[in-house]
């Protein structure tokens, strides 16, 4: 198998949640020449976050060499750099949250979701992300946010979304919030220096602001949306239609690390520091996805809904050809 660059500093990880733009980190990653003899190789795009740790898990535990894989995992800052690498063929498959892959459907892409990637553990008072505010804010619950400046890596995606819908559920006006677009390591001395109300961080950011004394108001993953699949690996209906053994080989070894991310915790913490610099004492602490063998559509159809009712989209796409088969 193709050997694995580690060498990404912690600012990469600013597209926490595959939402944000950037582009490919040139020279992160460093394939190996040639590919591993009777095995296909296959580009994944990724981004150097807790989310993908089972794919890293995956190749190191030899999953996709038993199905016949060689995989390269190429990192890049964003979903919006991974986007068009598939759609002109660079890369074979690619990770992404789910509202951009709907925001990219509904603009005619040939985009088409193939494996779960990292979902909410549905438990509001413990998830991979949380909308932080300081102890003192007077902010207690997801009304009072209603009037509020909040910061959130990518304006229009499925922060504010969800956010929104879980405040319009609360009884309050979300077109009174006020969102502002802000890398997710510049949140913490946002909210400190009160530049912000609250942040909408993800993990590792959530257990950072934790540690300045921010407290959590609630998981805008794990509410208003039951179970939702949060983020996702994709590739081009043009890969997939043209290549079905390799997509079928990698959704099952991708199924099969997920799997095994899911039913060993420790191993995931331990495989972070191959491909982030993030700080042990914050691995140990953070909170992890659920790493979830199949994609919740229900959730998905919830998001598209969401997104075209706050005007993300002007129509929903077409959500069977998205979707998984």
């Amino acid at each position: 198998m193709r050997k694995l660059s580690a060498a990404l500093g912690l600012v990469a990880v600013l597209a926490l949640t595959a939402c944000g733009g950037g582009s490919p980190s040139g020279g992160e990653t460093e394939p190996a020449a040639g590919g591993s003899p009777g095995l296909t190789p296959v580009n994944v795009g990724v981004i150097p976050i807790v989310d993908v740790a089972p794919i890293y898990l995956g190749v190191k535990e030899g999953i996709f060499e038993a199905e016949g894989l060689d995989v390269e995992l190429t990192q890049a800052q964003g979903g919006a750099a991974i986007v068009p690498a598939i759609t002109n063929g660079q890369m074979d498959f690619g990770f992404s949250n789910v509202t951009s892959l709907i925001i990219a459907r509904s603009k005619g892409l040939p985009l088409k979701m193939m494996a779960s990637g990292s979902s909410s553990t549905g438990d509001q008072d413990a998830d991979f992300a949380a909308v932080m505010v300081k102890p003192d804010s007077g902010i207690k619950e997801i009304k009072d946010l209603v009037g509020k400046k909040i910061a959130v890596n990518t304006l229009n995606n499925i922060s504010d979304s969800t956010i929104s819908a879980a405040v319009e559920e609360a009884g309050g006006d979300p077109k009174q919030i006020d969102f502002v677009e802000m890398p997710f390591p510049d949140m913490r001395a946002a909210l400190e220096q009160d530049n912000v109300d609250a942040i909408a961080a993800v993990e590792p950011f959530v257990t950072m602001a934790k540690g300045d004394g921010a407290v959590p108001v609630f998981s805008n993953y794990a509410h208003p949306v039951d179970d939702l699949t949060v983020a996702v690996y994709f590739t081009s209906e043009q890969f997939a239609q043209q290549n079905p053994e390799v997509t079928e080989a990698f959704v099952t070894a991708m199924k099969k690390s997920q799997a095994f991310a899911e039913e060993n915790p420790d191993k995931v913490r331990a495989i972070l520091p191959e491909y982030t610099q993030l700080d042990p004492s914050v691995i140990k602490d953070l909170t992890l996805p659920k790493f979830a063998q199949e994609v919740n559509a229900d959730s998905i159809e919830t998001i598209a809904d969401i997104s075209l009712k706050n005007g993300l989209i002007e129509e929903k796409p077409d959500m069977q050809a998205l979707l998984p088969e």
